[in-house]
């Protein structure tokens, strides 16, 4: 029995010695919403630890960036009598509110699609569409639509030359955070790519949290969404005689 164990470790020594894993870390783990915010910025940096030489295969790293997700309904409109109107709707199981992928290259060329599917790495892959299919004919016109409108309010973003990689060993990458960022937990997940397929991943998370007086607001619309609606209400009567008072003062 002994002997066994020894030569099933013998025989998977050289594998383990050889591999590669990420140490990584980010520029900041929190990111407060407060009434000036207009974006932040990630930065993902990191090194590669090896206890043997590198394979004579290229090496590629891939970083994503995702917040929370959620479902989402998109509807598809068309002119009926001359008007324009929503006649069909799909809804997604869970869409990321925000997704960015940074790679050295193209990760559908140097990702195998099995390895893509597996991590769920790419934009596409990202979504989960588990019933579109039978909601609709042509379900993925449905998820493209998705991608392209927040493609197009920077929510999604994809960068093929994206992460600087120096002797195979030490990467790094920014990625850019919108204004219009949804409060929760972000996941950020490091990928090393050799011959199509992930060696090793890492993954750590970033908190974003409004802060100030907007985190008071949310928390009270939240927890007391009558003394929030009154607030409102006062608030808005306040805001109309104020106005009103400064048109009668200025008048001739």
């Amino acid at each position: 029995m002994i002997r066994l164990v020894l030569a099933l470790l013998a025989l998977f020594w050289p594998a383990v010695a050889g591999a590669e894993r990420i140490v990584a870390g980010l520029s900041q783990n929190r990111v407060a919403i407060t009434a000036n915010f207009d974006g932040s910025e990630i930065i993902v940096y990191g090194a590669v630890r090896r206890e043997a030489p590198a394979p004579e295969a290229p090496l590629d790293v891939i970083v994503t960036v995702e917040g929370p997700a959620t479902p989402v309904v998109v509807r598809r409109k068309s002119r009926v009598a001359g008007i324009w109107i929503n006649t069909e709707s799909v809804e997604i199981d869970l869409a990321p509110s925000f997704y960015a992928i940074a790679a050295t290259g193209s990760p559908g060329e140097i990702l195998s699609e099995t390895e893509n599917l597996r991590h769920r790495i790419t934009i596409p892959r990202a979504i989960r569409a588990v019933g579109v299919a039978h909601a609709a004919t042509d379900a993925p016109a449905f998820t493209d639509a998705l991608i392209r409108l927040r493609r197009a309010d920077g929510s999604y973003k994809q960068d093929d030359e994206g992460i600087l990689l120096a002797e195979d060993t030490l990467f790094r990458t920014d990625v850019e955070l919108p204004a219009n960022l949804t409060e929760g937990r972000f996941r950020v997940r490091i990928f090393l790519v050799r011959d199509g397929a992930v060696i090793d991943s890492h993954e750590t998370a970033v908190d974003v949290q409004k802060e100030g007086l907007e985190r008071a607001l949310h928390a009270m619309a939240m927890q007391q969404p009558l003394a929030y609606g009154i607030l409102s209400l006062v608030l808005a009567v306040l805001a109309g005689w104020a106005a009103s008072a400064a048109f009668r003062f200025l008048r001739p």
